[in-house]
């Protein structure tokens, strides 16, 4: 027996998600590289190339652009997190950016922005600290119950200097600082917080 091939939209609700992708694209291209308070919807119609009326047709405001752009990183950036190994879950997502700056680029341009108070992406980014800080607390707490953390090391505030380390090396990274190296970087870091017996083989040297 033949199983059918999974197709995915025809018609009208193709083109209508081809659409959507094409100022997805372009509003992160805009938003990379002006900003969200200086990127327009006219620029951002232009590089997808239509109106802004249709542009409109799909997001209705510039902020629910705004939000579609990031949770579009959101879920590509979901993809690359499910170990429950802390080593893998950060490394593998550090050397996964290497190789596709733009996603990070954005998050930091926009990070920067929305340090102001009435910047529409300020409580995503808050909302996304307490989440991602959660994610690794609760990795480093399993590999404490299992005693492979080394004696002092608190896991909540280990997951806190992570993001900050994290961050940080990231932007010297994007503005090409000699050396700068997320993943060896953070590889570094998480060497320091295992025992010597529990050291994962991949923080080996």
């Amino acid at each position: 027996m033949t199983v059918p091939k999974k197709r995915g939209p025809r018609g009208p609700y193709a083109k209508s998600a081809e659409r959507r992708n094409q100022i997805l694209a372009a509003a992160t291209w805009v938003f990379t590289a002006r900003g969200y308070r200086s990127g327009s919807l006219q620029e951002i119609a232009d590089r997808a190339e239509m109106g802004q009326s249709s542009l409109l047709h799909h997001f209705p405001t510039k902020e629910a652009l705004l939000r579609a752009v990031l949770q579009e990183r959101d879920d590509r950036g979901d993809e690359l997190v499910g170990a429950t190994d802390i080593v893998d879950m950060v490394v593998n997502l550090a050397i996964a950016n290497e190789s596709n700056p733009e996603p990070v680029a954005l998050y930091a341009v926009l990070l920067g922005e929305a340090t102001t108070r009435d910047h529409p992406a300020r409580e995503y980014f808050r909302d996304r600290f307490v989440r991602v800080r959660d994610l690794y607390t609760l990795a480093l707490r399993c590999h404490a119950a299992a005693g492979e953390l080394r004696p002092g090391v608190d896991p909540e505030l280990a997951a806190t200097a992570l993001v900050a380390l994290w961050d940080g090396i990231q932007q010297e990274w994007l503005i090409e600082v000699p050396g700068a190296s997320v993943p060896e970087t953070l590889r570094a870091y998480l060497a320091l917080l295992f025992t010597d017996e529990a050291l994962p083989e991949s923080l080996r040297r």
